[in-house]
């Protein structure tokens, strides 16, 4: 019967999640905090009052004006809902599948946008960062821009797994480069800990998108991700988008965060300081190579990478080995900023 399976998905691998019961979770970039439990109750209250019987309905309408109010969506743009970021990057590739159809990304970074051009049919090329600083190549875009006239550009802002906040001139030139062949989309899934966002790149080039997603902001298990542009280039991908894609209660929790949301900014602005003690902790080991991050983790490049994975498992901590990603990861380690006693037992555990 695995004959009527495509020999590509044959030899994929699936997204592996690491067991975790019982260890320090510090490897997919969750917020650690969560709700006071005076809140936690009043969700709960919530939550039960929903009516699971029916599809949802106009309460996404509710979702999407809640969202548009807390982006500050501009003038003439609209919005659209997707079951996390994932889906999103699926229905935009789906969206420019044409025959022929090329999309670029800098690399290393999110692995979605590649897989889903396996997936779905479109030739995916990247373009190896700096090997210095993960910064972008500035030349090495352009030209790959001017050679494949790529339909799609992803560009994550902040990068995963690095943290790089990108210069905004060299994300300027790109734009202009890709005005006359297809979207730029800017992935801004860690926006709430970074120092600048792209809504004024919104405003002003029509083959802009931004895509952000709830999960940064603290509910990664709601799965509400959503993606702005102009209205009548949100109204052609949202043809592509499955009925009901984001259920009645991920809404209300999404609506109750809203509604909310000076919690959340405040656990942003923790983890932001807990950024930047663990990364002055990691600039004081030995051998130890931290890069400067605007998300809620931090990369590191280590004498033995393996090695010092096995040692904190081994010590009850799980943090993400991304070293066989790409080659310019060589011996790195992408560590979540957790709460300050997770971030504390970390580097304990990383003393020599």
């Amino acid at each position: 019967m695995l004959d009527v399976i495509r020999p590509d998905i044959q030899n994929l691998h699936a997204y592996a999640v690491q067991p975790s019961t019982g260890f320090i979770k510090l490897d997919v970039m969750e917020n650690p905090h969560r709700l006071p439990p005076d809140l936690q109750a009043e969700l709960g209250a919530r939550l039960s009052a929903v009516a699971l019987n029916r599809y949802p309905a106009e309460r996404l309408d509710d979702l999407r004006a809640a969202l548009a109010r807390h982006a500050g969506l501009p003038e003439g743009c609209a919005l659209m809902l997707g079951n996390g970021s994932d889906e999103l990057i699926s229905l935009l590739t789906q969206a420019i599948a044409r025959p022929g159809a090329v999309v670029l990304a800098p690399q290393p970074s999110f692995v979605m946008y590649q897989l889903s051009c396996q997936l779905l049919g479109p030739r995916f090329v990247g373009v190896p960062c700096r090997a210095e600083d993960f910064a972008l190549d500035r030349n090495a875009l352009l030209d790959a821009i001017a050679l494949h006239r790529p339909a799609l550009l992803w560009l994550a802002y902040p990068n995963n797994p690095t943290g790089t906040l990108w210069d905004d001139e060299v994300i300027e030139a790109l734009i202009a480069a890709m005005q006359h062949h297809g979207l730029v989309v800017m992935d801004e899934a860690y926006q709430p800990f970074a120092a600048r966002d792209s809504l004024e790149r919104l405003r002003r080039h029509p083959h802009v998108m931004v895509m952000r997603t709830m999960s940064k902001f603290g509910l990664a298990g709601v799965r509400i991700g959503y993606l702005m542009g102009r209205t009548e280039l949100v109204a052609q991908v949202e043809k592509l988008r499955p009925p009901f894609n984001v259920s009645v209660l991920n809404a209300e929790a999404a609506l109750f965060a809203l509604e909310h949301e000076a919690v959340y900014a405040a656990q942003a602005a923790a983890i932001r300081a807990e950024r930047e003690r663990l990364f002055a902790a990691l600039q004081a080991l030995p051998g130890v190579t931290p890069f400067p991050s605007q998300a809620n983790m931090v990369l590191a490049r280590f004498p033995d990478a393996a090695a010092t994975f096995a040692q904190l498992k081994a010590r009850g901590i799980l943090v993400k080995n991304v070293s066989a990603m790409h080659p310019l990861l060589h011996n790195c380690l992408r560590l979540t900023v957790g709460t300050p006693e997770e971030n504390s037992a970390l580097i304990k555990a990383l003393q020599p």
